[in-house]
């Protein structure tokens, strides 16, 4: 049976309005609680991580990989149903990504000259979009696996969305651990560390969900 048959025939029988349940993402679930563990164990949680509650930079760094990882996780539900539309979704991923980088512009804008490059650079670009790419493996591969058992029909982009949404579940993760707080750096090199996952699902997503 050819795809746009297998489109055209859940759309007659009403199929492709059902949404998977939430039983269905359990093992994502189950996966996140891993990374979490893997994160805690491994690279530890920030010392006198209560004082930062203070602190308006480190909440806007969770706002912005919470936004993302809630976009993430939609569009996932989204792909994974044939003949779906994702709608306004593309806004709801761009608006984060706009207020950060009026964030980081604001901020070097207002920093003395000497340290706008310590602001860009932090003392962590070296490690941070890779760990936050290995913490993402558990959720990518349950996620993969998830949506392998759905339905996707575009499997390029199904395994991008997958890997973005594992990437920012991650990243949201290691904002536990990270000491950068500025706006500049969480806007790159956090995004760096997303789209890591993003690449290699859109490389693989093809081969891992055809069905």
């Amino acid at each position: 049976m050819q795809t746009d048959d297998l489109i055209a025939m859940l759309a007659k029988d009403g199929a492709v309005h059902r949404r998977p349940s939430l039983l269905t993402w359990t093992p994502v679930a189950m996966a996140a609680v891993l990374s979490a563990v893997l994160m805690a164990a491994t690279l530890g949680v920030r010392p006198h991580l209560e004082q930062w509650a203070g602190a308006p930079l480190f909440w806007l760094k969770c706002a912005f990989v919470a936004a993302l990882a809630t976009a993430g996780l939609r569009a996932v539900s989204i792909a994974a149903i044939p003949g779906a539309r994702f709608g306004g979704l593309p806004w709801l991923l761009a608006a984060p990504l706009v207020v950060m980088a009026i964030a980081a512009a604001a901020t070097l804008l207002v920093a003395d000259t000497g340290t706008r490059a310590q602001q860009f650079w932090g003392s962590t670009w070296r490690s941070c979009p890779f760990l936050i790419a290995l913490l993402a493996l558990p959720i990518f591969a349950a996620m993969l696996n998830v949506m392998r058992g759905l339905a996707p029909t575009r499997l390029r982009l199904a395994g991008a969305i997958a890997g973005f949404a594992a990437g920012a579940t991650a990243a949201l993760l290691y904002c536990l651990h990270c000491p950068e707080l500025a706006p500049s750096f969480v806007a790159f090199w956090y995004l760096l560390g997303i789209l890591i996952p993003t690449a290699v699902g859109a490389l693989i997503g093809r081969a891992v969900l055809a069905w």
